[in-house]
């Protein structure tokens, strides 16, 4: 089979490599594409601590495609079960996971492209919120992840303010419900004049670096609770323990590790979008084919025009 390999800082080729046999509780999944998260950036530009090359077709996480083969004792899944997976080796044709590791996409899902990993943990992080109706909560950094959070938070009757430094990201944000669309620049004004000088409730900051957790801390009202969805993975931060303590403020780590709860979220995830309750479609702006991988990556860098999830279909 084909996948990809991460030789070096952006670089990436295209090897021939054997078709993996799955183990105990195994199957081996014929993959139709992979999300591009914005997570694999850094390995892609490099970071001191890794290690060149990865293994083939790491470090994809978010594919989806059909179950080819099953290994001893595997009887949760069949042979042509169209599933997504949560692997680690999905930027390839094929991939190994753990039975307990795949989620079966319902027939209203036939022909559509699914990133479970990435579609699970907007689930997951949206759960971590508790967002009641009414209240207002300003969602910092209006990218893939951000914009699935928006039309969740809105689907819950909240009062979504989205803000990003980006005019496509917001008027994404507004047609899936934000009331409010502000530039990063000026938000915080923005922001107090909306909620009365009070703040937000619920502040969900999605961006991932220094600038984005201080706006979120600032836009957080007395009690109210800040939830950390940004992968924060380039050095250390500085948090405003100050104005935490002094507002009593909630901070939620969103971000989870426990395989089953990756999984719980791609679930809950299918059946919302099978249900039409949640539209992802719109988001999946850029396909590459798999010998594009580096094209994938340079658009997850630059964001030209209206980009906001890149896809690798095979």
């Amino acid at each position: 089979m084909h996948a990809a390999v991460f030789a070096a800082p952006n670089q990436a080729r295209i090897e021939k490599v054997k078709v993996p046999q799955p183990g105990e509780r195994q199957v081996r999944v014929r993959l139709e594409g992979c999300g591009v998260c914005g997570s694999n950036l850094a390995p892609w530009e490099g970071r001191p601590w890794f290690k060149y090359p990865f293994a083939p077709g790491a470090p994809g996480h978010e594919g989806w495609g059909y179950v080819e083969a099953v290994g001893p004792n595997a009887t949760r899944a069949s042979v042509g079960d169209r599933v997504a997976v949560l692997s680690y080796n999905a930027f390839a044709e094929c991939d190994i996971a753990s039975q307990d590791a795949l989620v079966p996409l319902p027939l209203q899902l036939k022909g559509k492209p699914f990133p479970g990993e990435a579609l699970g943990c907007a689930m997951n992080v949206f759960k971590r919120c508790d967002i009641r109706p009414g209240q207002f909560v300003a969602i910092v950094g209006i990218g893939f992840l951000g914009a699935l959070l928006t039309s969740l938070a809105s689907r819950a009757s909240a009062r979504v303010i989205a803000v990003s430094r980006r005019p496509v990201a917001l008027e994404i944000a507004r047609s899936f419900g934000a009331i409010e669309t502000l530039q990063f620049d000026g938000a915080l004004d923005a922001v107090m004049k909306i909620t009365d000088g009070l703040g937000c409730e619920r502040v969900i900051e999605a961006v991932g670096n220094q600038s984005s957790l201080e706006l979120a801390t600032d836009l957080t009202r007395e009690r109210g609770r800040l939830i950390i969805a940004g992968y924060h993975q380039d050095g250390l931060r500085q948090v405003n323990m100050q104005l935490w303590n002094w507002r009593g403020i909630d901070v939620i780590n969103a971000h989870e590790r426990d395989p089953s709860v990756y999984v719980d979220g791609m679930r809950a995830a299918a059946d919302a979008v099978a249900r039409g309750e949640l539209d992802p479609s719109p988001l999946y702006t850029h396909s590459f084919a798999l010998n594009r991988i580096s094209d994938a990556f340079t658009a997850l860098r630059d964001r030209p025009a209206r980009f906001m999830k890149a896809l690798i279909h095979l």
